[in-house]
């Protein structure tokens, strides 16, 4: 991974199903077995093992055939990114009247298409919260600056 890599991480590379995927493969811990993902994700295996792969070229994941798929750093970070992403702005729309459950379905349909940038921004205009309507909200990360510093000295 280089640094102009890193720098071009704007929180839309992906597919709201990769994103599926990718938070599936986070919420599970650890290496993950392709046929959990499929049942979970009610998907065919080949579907999983083909997504799994573009994955594992992008850098999100380790895929080891018939062993499992786990994330690597660059996708820890981005996946807790799209958590956080999810979050906030599930949260954003319980400010407008959304009950949480109804906030959550909505934001589903669009978040993958809201880069980090203005995450960060309304995240910081909401002074930071900890917790959404989903669970609790993680600012180490904010601008990815660990990962920028780290990805551009490799």
């Amino acid at each position: 991974m280089n640094e102009q890599s890193c720098l071009e991480f704007t929180g839309l590379e992906i597919s709201p199903r990769k994103i599926d995927y990718l938070t599936f493969i986070l919420e599970k811990g650890g290496t993950v077995k392709t046929t959990e993902i499929s049942s979970s994700l009610q998907v065919d295996p080949s579907t999983t093992s083909k997504t799994l792969n573009e994955l594992a070229r992008a850098g999100y994941v380790n895929h080891v055939p018939y062993r499992g798929v786990d994330l690597t750093e660059l996708g820890k970070v981005y996946t807790e990114f799209l958590v956080k992403r999810h979050r906030i702005l599930s949260l954003l729309l319980t400010h407008y009247g959304l009950s949480p459950e109804k906030a959550c379905d909505e934001v589903s349909r669009f978040e993958a298409f809201v880069s980090r940038d203005a995450v960060d921004k309304i995240c910081s205009s909401m002074g930071h919260p900890m917790f959404g309507v989903c669970g609790e909200i993680s600012h180490g990360k904010c601008l990815h600056e660990e990962y920028l510093t780290e990805c551009r000295n490799k």
